[in-house]
């Protein structure tokens, strides 16, 4: 699953129209017109194991890079909760969680998690409707920071089964 496809199913399960994303890549730190915004939400006819940092754009099609993809859901949680006020003495942060390719799926978990304000348990329940069954310890897992001992990679599998269940939890 590339990060375009990652972009077109959270919006289609979290019904999201075009200027509201265009609205959420901007909270994001990310400027794109509406037009840009539709060739985002385009899937692409080539394999994404091509160069994702050369990302190429041609005339009906923009590939999303991790730090596009990290903008908007860095977006969308500001969307969903309202900017956060820093709290005295705490820096500004202002690094990516997403360090390379094999994150990316754990990195959408964990920004989906908190832009929805979803528990554990939710999760679990919406991986069960799309028919994965998941342990609190696999999730926990999963929902770890890259470098921890117990950090797991997110597969595609579970990546895309999370995105079928919040389609049917908030479109069914």
């Amino acid at each position: 699953m590339d990060n375009n496809d990652i972009l077109i199913r959270l919006r289609y399960a979290l019904d999201i129209k075009d200027q509201d994303m265009v609205e959420i890549f901007k909270l994001g730190g990310e400027d794109f017109t509406k037009e840009e915004v539709s060739k985002i939400l385009t899937k692409s006819d080539d394999s994404y194991e091509e160069d994702v940092e050369n990302a190429s754009e041609n005339d009906d099609h923009i590939k999303c890079t991790n730090s596009m993809l990290e903008s908007f859901l860095n977006g969308l949680i500001t969307f969903k909760r309202g900017p956060q006020e820093p709290k005295p003495g705490q820096p500004n942060k202002s690094d990516r969680s997403i360090k390379n390719h094999s994150s990316v799926n754990n990195v959408m978990l964990k920004k989906v998690k908190i832009a929805l304000k979803l528990t554990s348990e939710d999760i679990i329940d919406i991986l069960d409707e799309a028919g994965v069954t998941i342990t609190k310890g696999e999730l926990s897992a999963l929902l770890r920071k890259e470098g921890h001992k117990n950090y797991k990679e997110c597969g595609d599998k579970y990546a895309r089964n999370f995105l079928k269940g919040l389609t049917i939890k908030y479109r069914g």
